[in-house]
């Protein structure tokens, strides 16, 4: 038998799926794999279309969550620009929103 394609899939998908084609799941990342829902297959091995026993298992991975460490994309800061190459300034400008100090332009030396 074939294995499915089951990335992509949410958990509760991936278990149906799974089992329509006879195949057992296993999550090593995730202990509460029966009660997860709406998390999404990320990886799986063996790869989709291979040929496996009835009854093999099948590892899948999901996607971390937002609290959950490296998973999702979050709320972002905008960074402050970097501040000019060197150069010498007659004095320094008052600082910027981000407390950096810009340059008037032709008030460099050199």
């Amino acid at each position: 038998m074939r294995v499915p394609r089951l990335v992509g899939l949410m958990a509760m998908d991936a278990r149906e799926t799974a089992a329509a084609y006879g195949v057992r799941l296993a999550a090593p990342d995730r202990p509460d794999f029966p009660d997860l829902v709406v998390d999404y297959v990320v990886r799986q091995f063996p790869v989709p279309e291979a040929e496996v026993p009835r009854g093999a298992v099948v590892t899948v991975w999901f996607d971390l969550g937002p609290q959950e460490g490296e998973g999702g994309a979050g709320v972002r800061e905008p960074r402050c620009p970097v501040p000019p190459g060197g150069g010498m300034r007659r004095a320094l400008d008052p600082p910027d929103a981000c407390g950096q100090r810009q340059p008037e332009v032709g008030v460099g030396i050199g």
